[in-house]
Parts: C-alpha cells; sequence; structure tokens
C-alpha cells in the first residue's frame, strides 16, 4: 500500500502550515513545491519539520522541491500558489497575475498527477478554482474551493466567543463567494442543538455576521502585510483528511454547481460531502426568500469575477 502522497503547491506560510498539520496527523508523505526562486526556502522547511518529528513521533516524509515531475502519484494536491493583494494594488491586478500562475500549474497537474482530488486555496477564490477546473478538464468531483469551510469556521468562532460556550458545539454554515457577500444562514445556526437565535440578540448576531463577512480582512488590517494562515490550511487539511479517509464529511465548499439551488456552471459555496469519491455529492436545502436574494447577489459577484477570467 504506502503512504498516501500529498502535494502542496505554494510553501508561504499556508503551504507551511499544511506540511506541518499533514505531518502531525500522518495524513501521508508531504512534497513542498515551489518555484525555482522558492527552492531553498521550501526545502528549508521541510528539512525543519523532519527534525520536528523526533519531538512528537510522527514519520511522515516532507520534503521540498521546485520539479513539478516530483507532483507524480500524488493522492491530493493543495493549491496555495499565487501573490498575496499587496498595498495600492486592486483585484484586477491580482486576478491577471494569479491566473496565469493557476494556468501554469493547472496543465502540470494534469500531466503530473491527473488521479489527485485537488483543493485550491488561491485567490481571488472563486474564479480560481474555475480556472483550474476549465484548463486541467478534471471532473468536477475532483476539483474544490476552499472557503466556506474557514468562513464557517469563523462564523463558528465567533459564536463561542460569544457565549463562551465550546467551539465543539456550534453548529453553522455559511454559503456563496468568497467575499463581502457570503451568505451566513443564521436561522441553522446551533449549540448543541439549541438555536442561537434563542441564545443571542438579533441585534448581536448581524454584528456577527458582518464581522465574519470580513473575518479575513480583520485579519490582513492587524497584519499589516499578509493574510491569515493558521485557519486557512486547518480548513483545507480537514476537507483532504475527510477524502483520504472517506469520512463522508458534510462541509461548505465552493463546488462546481450544475443545477443545485438554481446556479449552473460556477464554483460557489454549498453544503458538500467529502468522501472517497471526492465531491460525492451537494445536499439543497429550502432557502427562504431573504437567502435565495443573498445567494442570488453572491452568485452575481461570482459571475464578474469569473468573467475576468475570460476561460
Amino acid at each position: 500500500m504506502g503512504r498516501k502522497k500529498i502535494a502542496l503547491i505554494g510553501g508561504g506560510q499556508i503551504g507551511g502550515n499544511l506540511a506541518l498539520i499533514a505531518a502531525q496527523k500522518e495524513l501521508g508523505d508531504v512534497v513542498i513545491f515551489d518555484i525555482p526562486q522558492s527552492e531553498g526556502m521550501v526545502k528549508g522547511k521541510a528539512l525543519d519539520i523532519m527534525q520536528l518529528r523526533p519531538h512528537d513521533g510522527y514519520d511522515s516524509e516532507v520534503t521540498g522541491t521546485s520539479d513539478y515531475n516530483d507532483l507524480t502519484g500524488s493522492d491530493v494536491i493543495i493549491i496555495t500558489a499565487g501573490i498575496p493583494r499587496k498595498p495600492g494594488m486592486d483585484r484586477e491586478d491580482l486576478m491577471s497575475i494569479n491566473l496565469g500562475i493557476m494556468k501554469d500549474v493547472a496543465k502540470n497537474v494534469k500531466k503530473y498527477a491527473p488521479e489527485s482530488f485537488v483543493i485550491v486555496i488561491s485567490n481571488p477564490l472563486d474564479a480560481m478554482v474555475y480556472a483550474f477546473h476549465k484548463v486541467s478538464g478534471f471532473n468536477k468531483n475532483k476539483v474544490v474551493g476552499m472557503a466556506g469551510a474557514l468562513d464557517s469556521g469563523r462564523f463558528r468562532a465567533f459564536i463561542a466567543m460569544e457565549t463562551g460556550y465550546s467551539v465543539q458545539d456550534v453548529s453553522c454554515m455559511v454559503l456563496g463567494g468568497h467575499g463581502d457577500s457570503m451568505v451566513p444562514i443564521t436561522r441553522l445556526a446551533t449549540i448543541g442543538g439549541v438555536p442561537v437565535t434563542d441564545l443571542i440578540s438579533a441585534k448581536r448576531l448581524k454584528e456577527i455576521e458582518d464581522r465574519t463577512r470580513f473575518a479575513g480582512g480583520e485579519i490582513v488590517k492587524l497584519f499589516g502585510n499578509g493574510s491569515a494562515f493558521y485557519a486557512p490550511a486547518q480548513c483545507a487539511i480537514e476537507m483532504a483528511e475527510a477524502y483520504l479517509k472517506d469520512k463522508k464529511r458534510v462541509i461548505p465548499c465552493a463546488a462546481l454547481c450544475e443545477g443545485e439551488f438554481g446556479i449552473n456552471g460556477f464554483f460557489i459555496g454549498v453544503p458538500t460531502v467529502i468522501g472517497a469519491g471526492g465531491i460525492e455529492k451537494i445536499i439543497e436545502f429550502n432557502l427562504t426568500d431573504d437567502e435565495k436574494n443573498a445567494l442570488n447577489n453572491t452568485l452575481e459577484a461570482v459571475k464578474k469575477t469569473v468573467g475576468e477570467t475570460k476561460l
């Protein structure tokens, strides 16, 4: 059998944390890939993690590379490649640079790891996962964007922080695009099965929803340079683990909708079942009129971003 193989394309802050968590969970051997200019950096991170292993006793191998050939045989590929948004840079600039990078990544993943399950984290997310799918030609069940898991996790964290109750018992979901127009489904949020609407005032819930929408920006502001990396890494690992262990986890992810929720041909955050078949199912449920309107609103934002890819 041998161990599973997880390849991380992009060895920045998220990439490094992905490698660490994957090794700690012993999900498989890890390859951190980056461009030749960054080869020393990813080899260094890999070596650092290899030297951490004796202190906690896990045996995953971690290597760094700038050779796409080393992706051969990967079971899971997680893509964080791309540049972060710098001050004074608009979304169009970010889009054109990262789209070029994503097209190159997609061609190489198709060539070297055509059987892999691919999780895209690169921003602007809704367009990047769409671009990967279009260029690679991968089946829709093998390509997914990591967004809703993070947005839902932030929502859960803020509800737990508000109430003081265990984050483990908070359940909620966020649908739609990975941006300011995301749709927290607050009426279905619970703590230990009790509706949060019975525990937190409507006014306070609205504030928590808004904080969730702008949570990424809040961290960017605090850092002054760069964006979140611990939580995004953990979310992608949660998705990878569901696939590798056939867990059938229900996780909000950016999946290709073909009629679900009335959406056709776009990757958007919906509740998905992740198991050995990849995205095995999109779970539909009835939305209120307000939620439908909010989802249509986020769909327009996604369409605009995807339109800019010209794919």
